[in-house]
């Protein structure tokens, strides 16, 4: 085992969990990518494009599982709202996609997207120039989560803001974007947001080839970003910043900027969600207002939660095992979803403090 890990990138080495997550992840993808292609729809052992897509739903839920577990689970910054940067970046990407449809839009105007049509718009808000290129919308949907998540940072550490406090800030932050692009005058699509996207850099987003492209893409981000946290979390600055969750007022004490470390790991975060979220909107198709929902912050936390706090494979099986629970059971008790999550974060929080990763660990200590 030992010559094998020469091979691996630093973070990975000593990480047990991370090199199964990432056999797993390389299996997954070379095996959904055979089923979908190479196996005809009239076999049994074909996977149906649908599949295809919600294993990529998954994997940017994963990405984003990571991205909560880096400031919740190792600098203990409980954020309630991150599903504003997922957003946030979802729009940049959704924008992208919404100018690439052009004269092929129900109205047929080669500018303006449907819905401004339809609302009366007679020019392009200056907000939505330069989304016609991809490396601009990229761009975006790295900045504009990374700048909010700056700004907010910079006023809330500064301030010492801390514990159920910064929760309840990061939920009204979140709440507050909800509200604003639910209006139709802000030039988002309001309630409906924006859909009916038609290609990607010129290749149709129905194609089957292309989910499984997006998926693999999904899996490489997913992949890219663990190594980021992992490397991150192994530096002499991830070890500052667990001593600032550990004891915030001894590590301030001793000589540290603990805001200047809190503030660069919650931006670093922001942008992970926000490249989730572009990965995300082209393969569900859309992206609306629903999206900032405070709830939606507080399931990806029950995910880390489950998955085991403080361990970044952890926050991937999390993602994964519960959103495979969630499309079972709302495929068959739909009502009730709510009722059985509350109840799993419950008794994970109750009988499985370290979550289900921890279970494991715990057994392989014993063996």
């Amino acid at each position: 085992m030992g010559h094998i890990e020469q091979f691996l990138p630093r973070p990975l080495r000593g990480d047990t969990g991370g090199q199964v997550m990432f056999a797993v992840l390389i299996f997954t993808v070379v095996l959904v990518a055979l089923l979908n292609l190479a196996v005809p729809a009239s076999s049994s052992l074909h996977l149906s494009t649908y599949a295809v897509t919600l294993i990529g739903k998954y994997l940017t839920y994963a990405l984003l599982a990571v991205a909560v577990d880096l400031v919740w689970g190792y600098c203990g910054i409980l954020s309630l709202g991150h599903a504003a940067f997922f957003a946030l970046g979802g729009y940049a990407m959704g924008m992208y996609l919404m100018r690439q449809i052009g004269a092929r839009g129900v109205y047929g105007n080669p500018e303006l997207p449907d819905f401004m049509v339809f609302l009366n718009y007679k020019e392009l808000p200056w907000f939505w120039h330069g989304f016609d290129m991809f490396w601009f919308a990229m761009l975006m949907v790295i900045l504009v989560p990374g700048v909010l998540a700056f700004v907010f940072g910079w006023f809330a550490f500064r301030s010492r803001v801390t514990g159920v406090y910064l929760s309840i800030i990061t939920q009204a932050l979140t709440y507050a974007l909800l509200l604003a692009f639910f209006r139709n005058d802000m030039g988002f699509g309001g309630n409906n947001g924006l859909t009916d996207f038609k290609d990607l850099l010129g290749f149709p987003l129905q194609r089957d080839g292309m989910r499984v492209i997006l998926m693999a893409i999904s899996a490489l981000a997913l992949a890219l970003g663990y190594l980021a946290c992992r490397y991150i979390v192994t530096s002499r600055a991830g070890r500052v910043v667990e001593a600032v969750r550990d004891a915030e007022s001894r590590t301030r004490f001793i000589g540290y900027s603990v805001e200047s470390y809190k503030l660069w790991l919650f931006v670093f975060s922001a942008v992970l969600a926000g490249i989730a979220g572009a990965l995300y909107v082209p393969q569900v198709g859309i992206i609306n207002p629903s999206e900032f929902s405070p709830i939606n912050s507080i399931e990806v936390v029950i995910w880390v939660a489950v998955g085991g706090r403080g361990v970044l494979y952890g926050a991937v099986a999390g993602a994964i095992l519960v959103n495979y629970a969630k499309t079972v059971f709302t495929g068959a008790l739909p009502e009730f979803w709510l009722y059985a999550l509350g109840a799993l974060f419950a008794l994970v929080t109750l009988f499985l403090p370290r979550g289900v990763v921890g279970l494991w660990r715990a057994k392989r200590v014993e063996a």
